[in-house]
């Protein structure tokens, strides 16, 4: 018996602005939804205020409070919530708790495909382009974006189209014509075309990008956020460990706290997450191994707080680096063991230097691996000719406070 969407995913919008609107899902539970749902929220750029989950092992109940936009795209929003829970399947009567493990292989990777723009460049040209594609929900997977010494931008976005129609003529019509708009009598040439999966391949950051990012240490000293407070509880509950969590608030955080358990696969029986002044947070969680049972090991205690401060401490890293007489800005973050990197990393850089009127001469996207861990890896070399100097320590706070959503 199907279930029908507007029972699973019901979102009521605030009366008044600044005040929450409150997102309610009810579906069947699998390991790692709460991860899901939250990407979702995070790529909807939404605020996450108020938390609660609560599940028994088979179907789960959470409810957010969340502060949107004027341009919060509320019913594609909650088409993506839907897609995203276990009942999705079950609208074709099929029951994910009784699937074979051959049933639940993981779906196949979208197609991915190369979308090249030849533009002049200007200021903010590349955040207009990264906010098309956003509206559009094309994700860009790699880039590479080089200046040519006439003053020209050739773009090469390697991007997988969330609605899997980037292969119809229609669709890429739409996708110029935004563009086009977007970008004005700068765009001087478009071509979108399918690539193949070997370009998927992971491409491994330098040397020196790697001993900067990776070594836990930094000339200026990497960012991080404010002191966090984990602690762990097996007291409280006969068939849950509880972890508390006291930390500053940043954007993402509750996609970062899920990502960390969902890599652990660890599921949260009963949870709630709350905002206090001065963006502190407070979160209570009752957790279960894969096994159903309590976290009792004290390797794997310290195993995962471990993880969860270093999360919270920093989701990210932004550093600035010489680059002979030129300056690079370096930002990278963790990938989900399911491949995923962080939504919108892209997007808030390119919107970060455009706030600081500081032009990007080239940038590009990689992975890079290090130990058991694999990372995105962003790359842009800055224009220091055709604007005024910043300072680099402006552009290196800019970027991390509008990555953190501080701002």
């Amino acid at each position: 018996m199907g279930i029908l969407s507007d029972d699973v995913v019901i979102i009521r919008q605030s009366e008044k602005e600044g005040d929450p609107s409150v997102i309610t899902i009810n579906c069947p539970d699998k390991t790692g939804l709460g991860c899901d749902l939250c990407r979702i929220l995070l790529f909807f750029g939404l605020d996450i205020v108020r938390g609660d989950v609560s599940t028994d092992g088979k179907w789960c109940y959470l409810v957010f409070w969340v502060i949107g936009k004027p341009n919060t795209r509320w019913n594609l929003l909650k088409m993506r919530l839907v897609e995203a829970s276990p009942a999705f399947s079950w609208a074709f009567g099929i029951s994910r708790c009784y699937l074979s493990d051959s049933e639940l292989q993981p779906p196949k990777l979208p197609d991915l495909f190369l979308l090249k723009l030849g533009c002049s460049d200007r200021k903010g040209l590349l955040y207009d382009v990264t906010e098309v594609l956003y509206k559009l929900e094309i994700n860009i997977e790699k880039v590479k974006i080089s200046t040519t010494p006439d003053g020209n931008v050739m773009d090469l976005f390697f991007v997988t189209d969330a609605r899997d129609l980037l292969g119809t003529g229609k669709r890429r019509e739409e996708v110029y014509e935004y563009l086009r708009d977007a970008i004005g009598e700068s765009l001087m040439s478009y071509g979108i075309e399918l690539v193949g999966p070997e370009i998927r391949a992971r491409s491994q950051a330098s040397s020196s990008v790697a001993e900067t990012l990776f070594s836990g240490e930094h000339p200026s000293g990497l960012h991080t956020s404010s002191s966090v407070s984990i602690a762990v509880d097996n007291s409280l509950s006969p068939a849950h460990t509880l972890i508390q969590i006291t930390c500053q608030d940043h954007k993402g955080l509750l996609y970062d706290i899920m990502r960390t358990f969902k890599d652990f696969n660890i599921q949260i029986s009963y949870g709630r997450f709350t905002t206090k002044r001065g963006r502190n947070c407070e979160i209570d969680l009752f957790i279960v191994q894969s096994d159903g049972r309590k976290i009792l090991d004290s390797s794997k205690q310290n195993a995962l707080i471990s993880r969860l401060r270093a999360e919270l401490q920093q989701p990210l890293r932004v550093v600035i680096m010489n680059r002979g007489p030129d300056t690079q800005l370096l930002v990278t973050n963790p990938v989900e063991l399911s491949g995923k990197g962080r939504p919108q990393v892209f997007h808030d850089i390119a919107l970060a230097l455009k706030k600081i009127n500081t032009c990007i001469f080239s940038a590009e996207i990689g992975r890079h691996v290090t130990g058991d861990r694999e990372w995105e890896v962003y790359k842009v070399l800055i224009n220091e000719e055709d604007s005024r100097p910043v300072r680099r320590s402006k552009i290196e706070e800019q970027v991390w406070n509008t990555l953190m959503g501080w701002e």
